[in-house]
């Protein structure tokens, strides 16, 4: 893309939002000033349960991923942390770790623990673990979380991220009311040891690994623990962890209304929890959730810095850094549209019941391109014109091959 280019269209998107009464500069600094952290254990070969393919150039430790996503933190401007998964991102020098780090640019977010699989600890989580009728497995996994707490204050980060896999796959495998309250009485044991300026954000998902039940399966249940924890918990929504067709931007706006939103973990889905690329299929829909963010912010619902932004897909086939970049730049297209909104005009079409001028103004927004807006904000905090081009000019991925060596076919999970 060229400079000529670049220039002549944000020049003529300038002077239609002008005169639409947009200050341009102010929207170029939100753009600017939103970040979204990515998942370290998003650098390496996508795959399904299948199996995993390789293209080479994978990250082969910690740091390796931290030099990645500091090069995507330099090119796109998207991005400024890294979220941590433990087990599978145990620091060895968490000072030399943090330091790299910050040498890269890039801090770190939220703590996620893991207790959906077994990685060598003394006890199964086969049956469970928050929710395990076994009060050792039970104490083993508040102990695991614990102890990303531990690593997460040595790193500087400030909150804890639970998914939990618990549940049962058939009929009476479980008691319902018991694995609710296992979970709960763990959960408190966790926050009590959860510092005073850290927030726990409680993930859920209706179904998969289990198919019958799972524990914590909506938004609801989520919210109900949280508010039972205390006022450092609040329920984290992954965009992929819902039933078919479910209205998600409702759920945002109810959390909000609540000040229950602790954060999102960004994706996409099809069918289920597909874990497809950011506004890869749904890109309206994203936009939506974002007007219910922008809305519910500016109404004072729940402050915008109080809110975490993270991705958490599965590239599968593609270059993990190369979706990545599409993924930041779909999150920032989808804002910026949101900024667009008119919403004197959406409120007062809604006051007065006018459902066609509603729709219209929304259509107005999402139909806008706005990628000369973010191009240039990335511009002015000094990122490249085109990331995606930038990466594959400069043959990136060949240079980390060179560099990594052409990893062996990982085998399936």
């Amino acid at each position: 893309m060229s400079t000529d280019f670049h220039n002549r269209s944000f020049s003529l998107l300038s002077e239609q939002l002008v005169s639409k009464g947009m200050d341009v500069e102010s929207l170029i600094s939100k753009i600017a000033k939103f970040q979204i952290a990515v998942p370290s254990w998003a650098l390496g070969a996508g795959g399904t349960r299948f199996g995993r393919f390789s293209i080479g150039g994978e990250p082969r430790n910690l740091e390796e991923k931290l030099e990645d996503i500091g090069l995507l933190a330099k090119i796109t401007k998207r991005t400024d942390a890294v979220s941590l998964h433990i087990p599978w991102d145990i620091p060895q020098d968490a000072e030399a770790v943090k330091q790299k780090a910050s040498s890269l640019g890039i801090g770190f977010d939220a703590m996620n623990s893991n207790t959906f699989q077994d990685y060598g600890q003394t006890l199964s989580y086969k049956m469970g673990s928050l929710s395990n009728a076994d009060s050792l497995v039970r104490a083993q996994a508040v102990e695991h979380n614990l102890q990303v707490i531990e690593i997460g204050k040595s790193l500087g980060s400030k909150g804890l991220t639970v998914w939990l896999a618990d549940g049962s796959n058939f009929p009476g495998q479980a008691n319902f009311r018991n694995s609710l309250q296992w979970t709960t009485d763990s959960l408190k044991e966790i926050y009590a040891g959860l510092p005073s300026d850290w927030k726990l954000l409680l993930e859920y998902k209706p179904y998969e690994p289990n198919f019958y039940h799972t524990v914590i399966p909506d938004w609801g249940t989520s919210a109900l623990i949280c508010h039972q924890l205390g006022d450092q918990a609040k329920v984290l929504v992954d965009l992929g962890h819902h039933l078919p067709n479910t209205n998600i931007e409702q759920i945002v706006a109810t959390l909000m209304h609540l000040d229950l939103l602790a954060g999102f973990h960004f994706n996409d889905s099809k069918y289920g929890d597909d874990d497809l690329s950011t506004g890869s299929i749904k890109p309206y829909q994203l936009f939506l959730i974002f007007c219910e963010l922008i809305g519910g912010s500016s109404d004072g619902a729940q402050a915008w810095d109080s809110i975490s932004w993270m991705i958490d897909a599965s590239h599968n086939v593609k270059d993990p850094i190369e979706d990545l970049i599409q993924a930041l730049e779909a999150i920032s297209q989808a804002y910026a549209k949101a900024l667009l909104v008119d919403r004197k005009k959406l409120s007062q079409c809604q006051i007065e019941g006018d459902v066609v001028g509603a729709q219209e103004v929304l259509q107005e927004a999402f139909l806008t391109d706005v990628r000369a807006l973010v191009r240039e904000a990335r511009i002015q905090s000094g990122g490249e014109a085109d990331p995606l081009a930038f990466y594959r000019r400069e043959k990136i991925r060949e240079k980390l091959i060179a560099k990594r060596g052409k990893n062996a076919q990982a085998s399936g999970l």
